[in-house]
């Protein structure tokens, strides 16, 4: 679930990393995780516990089943992911690195742990996983997406959307690709391609919290900050909107990068009504 502290850590990653010029080279192992969603699964996967105590002792539990046999997908897979689910990414990648080494050809495997390694900061060798995870003849717009995620995460914005674009011709409309396709673009200061992809994202069936609360992100980014509100409204408190889009609106106050990528779009909105004109 999407809470307050990662909506404002989202801000944070891309007021900090669309510096023009730079790239993502310094963002956190963690913003992967925070900003896509996950990989779907065929594998049986048991329900998560939504409270810490709860998962802390289901991860414990499926600890055990998993150190008495290894060779089992179903536990290997539901252990990692309640590691990765309590942040333990560096354990939950050691788990599917050792599950992939027992099941080399198994595209599902292969997906999870790339997903995994994205989220353990190991971006380069998850790109490497993820592109054996699936076949041109075969593609997967769950993989695809992630591997949008990485590429963005390794700066590559326009290889990104590539892979987005990709996955939304295989799955067309599907909410978790357009929001990860409109924080693509807010990478790469198109705030108005963004805020597009991202209320086309909110509008569908299957939008999730996540989703709702990167586009309130995406439009206090773009200064329309009692849309954002109410966005963020819909799953938070009004006190937590309100503190959330606060919080944001003095980050961009504070931010002289997005200054500077304010001013770019500008111009470039400019050079591009001149050119119709």
């Amino acid at each position: 679930m999407q809470t307050p502290s990662r909506l404002f850590r989202n801000a944070f990653f891309l007021l900090s990393m669309t510096a023009l010029g730079g790239g993502l080279a310094g963002c956190s192992k963690n913003n992967l995780s925070d900003i896509t969603g996950s990989i779907s699964s065929a594998v049986s996967q048991d329900r998560l516990p939504t409270s810490e105590p709860e998962l802390r002792a289901y991860s414990e539990k499926m600890g055990q089943r998993y150190d008495s046999n290894r060779n089992d997908k179903r536990v290997a897979m539901n252990y990692a992911r309640a590691l990765r689910q309590l942040g333990q990414h560096t354990q939950a990648a050691a788990v599917m690195q050792e599950l992939a080494a027992r099941y080399p050809r198994d595209m599902e495997v292969l997906g999870a742990y790339g997903k995994t390694l994205a989220e353990a900061g190991r971006l380069q060798q998850a790109a490497a996983v993820l592109q054996n995870a699936h076949t041109p003849e075969h593609p997967n717009w769950s993989i695809l997406s992630a591997q949008g995620s990485v590429a963005d995460q390794l700066g590559d914005h326009r290889q990104a959307q590539n892979y987005y674009m990709t996955a939304l011709r295989i799955r067309p409309n599907e909410p978790s690709v357009l929001s990860n396709l409109g924080l693509s673009y807010a990478l790469s200061r198109n705030l108005p391609e963004a805020e597009q992809a991202l209320r086309l994202a909110v509008a569908q069936p299957g939008a999730d919290m996540r989703v709702r609360q990167n586009f309130a992100l995406v439009l206090a980014l773009e200064g329309k900050f009692t849309e954002a509100e109410e966005m963020s409204a819909r799953d938070l408190s009004p006190m937590e909107a309100t503190s959330n889009v606060a919080a944001i609106r003095r980050m961009i106050a504070q931010s002289n990068t997005w200054r500077d990528i304010k001013r770019y779009d500008e111009k470039a909105q400019a050079k591009t009504s001149a050119k119709r004109g």
